[in-house]
């Protein structure tokens, strides 16, 4: 007698076995689409290096032990945000080094202006949203700047609302602000070929040879967060990136406006003064 060969489960079994391996490649494609999002997210969430144990964290927890206010400034789960009108948040943990180097997470909400001073007089790393505050309008005062000194190279912010990664270092009269990853202005101060912006910043207070203040960030009066603040000193062996930017070009309309307002600033200050010795 002829055997019959059961070809129809032998189909049923090889389409089951097929059906078997398709999702288990679905499922396969599906977990690696999901590893690649979640890495490109948190690439996106920080460019900040990598801390090595030589950092000390300023900003953790729920408490701002090392820090002072008068109230209007609060941390719930390390995330720093302004609360209302009051001034500064300062760190008094210690003073910041000579040499260092900063490290930091900031976002801003629509209009936001605030600022990191991180040596005496008008050392300010800008904190901004370019797109909307009258300060974007000029690279110099825009964000990442060394406040009405040195422009970043390029707008390096990303959408408000979202953090963005900022980095000082600071070395003898070298002087770098760092944006999401990239390095967006080396200044030597001590280089002649800055002297017009060294003598910018003279004009509105600021000295580039100044050291030992406290970290500040600003209060002006416009919503601000922060977080992932941390800090170490720069000993004379460690080597810092040298590779020079070239700062964006001001437009001439623009460099009319900043030069109004340095006059103002200029005229205010003289003014206050005259103001004093009335009073004495």
């Amino acid at each position: 007698m002829p055997v019959q060969i059961p070809t129809q489960n032998c189909y049923h079994t090889e389409s089951s076995l097929n059906v078997s391996f398709r999702v288990l490649i679905a499922f396969a494609l599906m977990s690696l689409l999901s590893f690649m999002q979640s890495a490109i997210a948190t690439a996106n969430e920080t460019d900040l290096p990598r801390a090595n144990k030589n950092f000390k964290t300023l900003s953790k927890g729920d408490t701002l032990d090392e820090w002072k206010h008068s109230g209007n400034w609060k941390i719930e789960d390390g995330v720093i945000s302004r609360q209302g009108k009051g001034g500064s948040l300062v760190y008094i943990g210690r003073k910041i080094p000579d040499d260092f180097e900063l490290q930091f997470e900031w976002k801003v909400s629509k209009g936001s202006n605030s600022g990191i001073y991180y040596r005496p007089t008008q050392y300010e790393y800008q904190i901004l949203d370019n797109d909307v505050h009258a300060d974007g309008r000029n690279p110099r005062t825009s964000a990442a700047s060394l406040y009405f000194c040195v422009q970043p190279s390029k707008d390096m912010t990303k959408p408000v609302g979202q953090w963005n990664a900022g980095r000082i270092v600071c070395k003898g009269t070298i002087i770098q602000h760092w944006l999401n990853g990239e390095k967006v202005i080396h200044l030597n101060y001590q280089d002649p070929k800055w002297s017009s912006n060294v003598d910018m910043l003279r004009q509105r207070g600021g000295n580039l040879e100044a050291r030992d203040a406290n970290l500040s960030l600003q209060d002006h009066g416009d919503p601000v967060w922060y977080k992932n603040i941390r800090l170490r000193e720069l000993k004379e062996t460690d080597l810092v990136d040298m590779t020079e930017v070239v700062p964006a070009v001001i437009p001439a309309n623009v460099l009319e406006a900043e030069k109004k307002k340095l006059a103002g600033i200029i005229k205010r200050r003289e003014d206050a003064k005259k103001r004093q010795q009335q009073k004495k």
